[in-house]
């Protein structure tokens, strides 16, 4: 019987392509986002591989959260794994000069969208003692570094929260995985910078992780055998040594 995967952020970036990973190997889709258009594209490239649920709704809000989760269809409502991969940087600014609204967004998605979403879904998964949730973390967990203030404090707030699920749900035999991504070429820069063109300058002079190298360990992490939980990994691009230190070609 085919498991299902609930993807939070599921139209861009690292969402997008663990779909595309995860449908290759026949896992039912629940695909989350806020871009109806593109969540359609994305059913329609996959549909032929599984079968595709798709959600529009903003994480940031509880009530969408709830009515979302809630309209499910039937053959869908038994979600074995799921991906809390919606997340969001704002902003690259010392704490005295950093945006008010650029933290609200920051905490609200980064966290307060993880809970919101794990709230709704977790239940069925103590019910049935059986169940994989996988939050999408940051190298920004692990380390502090300049101007990452707020950003960071909102990823070591995500590893906070999936060491406290792996606590509480270990009663239940519920897996929680933290995955921890360096520098990942995706649309991430373009929105933290607001759209300034040194945001395309970030990937040059390395190779950066894809988000298909993400997927592939999303699927790997899955696809451990029942005894077997990945519960906390890092990782980087061969050039990349921590936050701050990256080897860059002139």
């Amino acid at each position: 019987m085919r498991k299902t995967a609930l993807i939070t952020g599921a139209t861009s970036g690292i969402g997008r392509a663990t779909a595309h990973e995860l449908a290759k190997h026949h896992i039912n889709l629940i695909l989350c986002g806020r871009r109806q258009e593109r969540l359609d594209i994305i059913e329609e490239a996959l549909s032929k591989l599984t079968d595709i649920c798709t959600l529009n709704f903003d994480v940031r809000d509880k009530k969408q959260v709830r009515a979302a989760i809630d309209s499910i269809p039937e053959k869908f409502k038994k979600i074995d794994i799921l991906i809390n991969n919606a997340g969001n940087a704002h902003g690259l600014d010392s704490i005295h000069e950093g945006s008010v609204d650029d933290w609200d967004a920051m905490m609200d998605i980064n966290v307060k969208g993880l809970l919101y979403v794990s709230k709704a879904i977790i239940p069925q998964m103590t019910e049935r003692k059986s169940g994989h949730i996988i939050n999408i973390g940051s190298s920004a967990g692990k380390e502090v570094y300049p101007k990452g203030n707020v950003y960071c404090g909102s990823k070591h707030a995500v590893l906070a929260v999936t060491e406290g699920m792996r606590i509480d749900l270990n009663p239940y035999g519920i897996k929680v995985s933290a995955i921890n991504p360096g520098l990942v070429e995706t649309e991430f820069s373009r929105v933290r910078f607001k759209g300034d063109p040194k945001a395309d300058s970030v990937y040059k002079g390395f190779k950066a992780l894809q988000a298909e190298d993400i997927a592939e360990i999303i699927y790997f992490t899955v696809s451990r055998p029942p005894h077997v939980n990945i519960a906390d990994l890092l990782v980087f691009p061969t050039a990349q040594a921590s936050s701050t230190i990256v080897k860059k070609e002139l």
